[in-house]
C-alpha cells in the first residue's frame, strides 16, 4: 500500500511537494532539485556559545560512514569473494547510522554477533526502536527503555550514541513526553535526538526550551541536511558534539553540499568542536561509499587529519562513481 501524509506542504522550487511512503519513508525526497538552495544556514546563536563554554581540546573524534552495510543497498562496494559483509565495512569505515534498530526491539544475541565482527575502534550509532519514540498511546516509558538499553550495552565499548527520531506529528505539545522519554534513559548512555515537526523550529521560545532540556541531558541536537526539509538545518548544536545526518539527492550537487560542510565543521572546530558524527544517506543508497570517501578527503585536508580513507572497490561494469 503507498499513502501520502502531508502536514504542511514546504515550497519547493515553486511548487509544492508531499512525502511518500511504500513501507519506507522516502524522508525530504524531491523530484527534482533544480531551485532549491543548498546554502547552509548561518549557525544559531546557542552554537557558539555551547562551543565556546566547552574549552579548547585537542582530541577530535571523528565518526562517520553509511547507514546500511548490505551488499544490496551498496551495490559493488564489495569485491566479489566478500562474504561477511559487516567485517569488510567495519574495515573501510569507523562506524554505522544502524537504522536496522528501529523497526524492531534489538535482541542481545545480535548484538554480541555484530559486535564481535568488528576491531576495537569501530562504533555502531543505533536508533531507538518505535515502539518508544512512535507510540502514541506509551504511557510510563521505563520499562521498554529499560529493555531496548539492556541489549544495546551488549555492544560495549563499540557503543558509540544513540539516537532518537520523533515522527513529524511529534509537536511541542508532547514536550512533557519528551522529557520522560530521554529522562528515562541512564546517565551512561549518550545521546542525540532528531525532532521532525516544524513548530519546534518556528518559534523561538519553543525551541530554546527544547534546546535546554538537551544541554542538560548531554544530548547532542541532530541536524538533517535533507534536500526537502531545509527547515531542519536550524544549525544549533547543544554541545561540543555535531551530529549531523546528510541525505544526497543522487545529484551532482551532492559533493559540493559536503564540501560545503567541512567548510562549516572547520569553524566549529575554531570554535571548540571536539567530536563529529556524520552519516551519509541516499535514497538510492549505492553512491554512499564514494560520497563518504569525498567527504573524508576534503576533510583530511581542510582541517590537516589522517582519518583513514575507504578503499572503494573497482568493480568494472557498474562500479562505483559519484554519479
Amino acid at each position: 500500500m503507498v499513502w501520502i501524509y502531508v502536514e504542511k506542504p514546504l515550497e519547493v522550487s515553486g511548487g509544492f511537494f508531499v512525502y511518500l511512503n511504500s513501507g519506507t519513508m522516502k524522508f525530504g525526497a524531491v523530484a527534482n532539485v533544480d531551485g532549491i538552495d543548498f546554502t547552509l544556514p548561518e549557525d544559531h546563536p546557542g552554537t557558539r556559545r555551547v562551543l565556546s563554554n566547552a574549552g579548547r581540546s585537542r582530541a577530535f573524534e571523528i565518526y562517520t560512514g553509511c547507514a546500511k552495510w548490505g551488499k544490496t543497498d551498496l551495490r559493488n562496494f564489495y569485491p566479489p569473494h566478500v562474504k561477511d559483509e559487516l567485517s569488510y565495512y567495519a574495515r573501510q569505515f569507523n562506524s554505522i547510522e544502524l537504522n536496522t534498530l528501529y523497526y524492531h526491539f534489538p535482541e542481545p544475541d545480535q548484538i554480541v554477533k555484530w559486535r564481535d565482527r568488528t576491531p576495537d575502534k569501530f562504533r555502531f550509532f543505533p536508533k531507538v526502536t518505535k515502539d518508544i519514540t512512535h507510540d502514541e498511546k506509551l504511557g510510563d516509558p521505563k520499562a521498554l527503555v529499560e529493555r531496548y538499553c539492556n541489549a544495546i550495552k551488549c555492544f560495549e565499548d563499540r557503543l558509540g550514541t544513540v539516537f532518537l527520531q520523533f515522527h513529524e506529528r511529534f509537536g511541542p505539545e508532547n514536550f512533557r513526553r519528551l522529557e520522560d522519554i530521554l529522562g528515562s534513559f541512564p546517565a551512561e548512555i549518550p545521546l542525540a535526538v532528531e525532532l521532525r515537526h516544524q513548530r519546534w523550529f518556528g518559534d523561538e521560545r519553543i525551541f530554546a526550551k527544547y534546546c535546554s532540556l538537551l544541554e542538560g541531558l548531554k544530548a547532542a541536537n541532530i541536524l538533517v541536511d535533507s534536500p526537502g526539509r531545509r527547515d531542519l538545518l536550524h544549525m544549533h548544536l547543544t554541545g561540543p558534539v555535531a551530529f549531523v545526518r546528510y541525505v544526497g539527492a543522487n545529484h551532482p550537487t551532492d559533493t559540493s553540499r559536503l564540501d560545503d560542510w567541512v567548510v562549516r565543521i572547520r569553524q566549529w572546530r575554531e570554535q571548540g568542536l571536539q567530536k563529529l558524527y556524520f552519516f551519509v544517506h541516499q535514497h538510492v543508497e549505492a553512491e554512499c561509499p564514494v560520497l563518504v570517501a569525498h567527504f573524508i578527503r576534503k576533510l583530511n585536508e581542510t582541517l590537516h587529519l589522517d582519518h583513514p580513507l575507504p578503499h572503494i572497490h573497482d568493480a568494472g561494469n557498474g562500479q562505483l562513481s559519484l554519479f
